[in-house]
């Protein structure tokens, strides 16, 4: 027999005990910080905080990491009108190495919550608009908190295993999607060191508690917040043909602005243009000066995006324009700076890696190739432009019995921004915290 062979055999051999050693091992400890973990979630799901407003969760998160020995920076942030943001920063040196980033977000939705659950969210709040709003981490931002302080006990607790620095980040305002950019321009790299590498995940009802989805290429669509503002002339509710009314104007632009997508875009580019705010009027007698609305735009190409947006724009006016208003009376269609991100992309390299680490340390049945969505991520801008390889993956969190009938019936589990919304939470944590620990000591090994 050929005596290399059998070298290299045994080589193999020895190297797959021991990556399975290891990976019971971890699982092991994460079995043990479980409880405490699930403790952590529910927590933070009773006490949700909306964009711009994660005080409490910020601090909670900076207090933790810094009894695990991290170096802790809060208030980390800039948003556009000056104010400081909720953003936290953990460093652990550990030698010399690479310098992996890894992200959660801390914000939650205007939503009230109807799970019945026994640690549901009561909590209220007063919106950006000075409305009084239900509130729930109903995006599974809770989750990631979770996550990311189990993987950040799991690295202090195995120095030995890897060398490099982590710089964990407690993002805020992703629902805004704000955050990002503000820890970016409150000199982010500058202060705490440029990553090699970036790593994140994201829970969703998708995918079954137990398993990950992850691939390579676009993975989320780009997302551009635009304002539209009808005006009109006021009157008396009761003698309209003396005013212009907005709130007509404003529902025909609704209807209209749906057929942009359906008819003037090519069906094989995916796109999705959704009003989903509209706030005019203070008396049910008054015909009002204006309509505000809110719309989000998703897609995958700048130059669909930037279609639609002059789509938008056009029927605004030809709105206005069909009843009569005169010209210092035309809609304001306003895109935002802030709240736009581009498409997110994960590096194809570095998510075949990483999906192997998944496959040996939570096992091949439980990795799942993922399809990408309409949704978005500000986690992109972290990656300057792609320069930096960087992964998001999705964390499976809904029952598997339940996720099975969906698919056969067609009918989807509540899913995030839904006030059902309920992961698994057990499950889908030990996962989170395996997977990403697992493929944290491998990247700084």
């Amino acid at each position: 027999m050929d005596l290399r062979l059998i070298a290299l055999a045994a080589i193999a051999s020895a190297s797959t005990f021991l990556h399975a050693q290891a990976s019971a091992d971890l699982a092991a400890s994460v079995d043990k910080q479980l409880p405490a973990l699930i403790e952590t979630y529910k927590k933070l799901h009773r006490n949700p905080e909306l964009s711009h407003h994660e005080e409490k969760t910020s601090a909670y998160l900076a207090g933790e990491l810094r009894k695990l020995g991290y170096t802790v920076t809060e208030r980390v942030g800039k948003y556009e009108d000056g104010s400081q943001a909720y953003g936290i920063v953990a460093v652990l040196q550990n030698g010399v190495g690479p310098r992996l980033l890894i992200r959660a977000d801390m914000d939650a939705l205007p939503v009230e919550e109807k799970t019945g659950l026994d640690y549901a969210s009561k909590v209220r709040s007063v919106n950006a608009q000075g409305q009084d709003v239900a509130v729930m981490h109903a995006c599974g931002h809770d989750i990631h908190v979770t996550v990311l302080l189990g993987t950040a006990r799991e690295l202090v607790a195995r120095k030995s295993q890897w060398h490099g620095t982590v710089m964990l980040i407690g993002q805020p305002s992703e629902e805004t999607i704000d955050g990002a950019r503000a820890m970016l321009a409150d000199n982010l790299y500058q202060r705490f060191g440029r990553p090699d590498l970036i790593l994140a995940e994201h829970d969703s009802s998708t995918y079954a508690a137990g398993s990950i989805a992850i691939r390579g290429g676009p993975q989320q669509a780009s997302s551009t917040s635009i304002d539209v503002i009808m005006r009109g002339i006021g009157s008396h509710g009761s003698a309209p043909q003396n005013g212009k009314d907005p709130v007509l104007m404003a529902a025909e632009f609704v209807v209209l602005a749906q057929s942009i997508v359906a008819r003037q875009v090519d069906p094989q580019q995916p796109a999705v243009l959704t009003v989903g705010m509209i706030h005019g009027g203070t008396k049910r007698n008054i015909i009002p000066e204006e309509v505000t609305m809110g719309l989000t735009l998703r897609a995958y190409s700048d130059k669909v995006r930037d279609q639609i947006i002059d789509a938008v724009r056009r029927t605004a006016e030809g709105v206005a324009v069909g009843y009569g208003l005169p010209q210092d009376r035309m809609p304001v269609v306003t895109v935002s700076k802030t709240e736009i991100t581009p498409v997110l992309f994960n590096d194809p390299a570095l998510a075949d890696r990483l999906r192997a680490i998944a496959i040996r340390s939570i096992g091949a049945d439980h990795v799942e190739e993922f399809k990408s969505i309409m949704g978005s991520e500000d986690v992109g801008l972290f990656r300057m432009e792609n320069k930096i390889p960087g992964v998001m993956f999705y964390l499976g969190a809904a029952d598997p019995q339940k996720l099975a009938h969906a698919r056969e019936t067609g009918v989807p589990l509540p899913g995030p921004h839904s006030p059902l919304f309920a992961p698994v939470y057990s499950p889908t944590i030990r996962t989170g915290v395996i997977a990403m620990s697992a493929m944290t000591l491998d990247l700084l090994k």
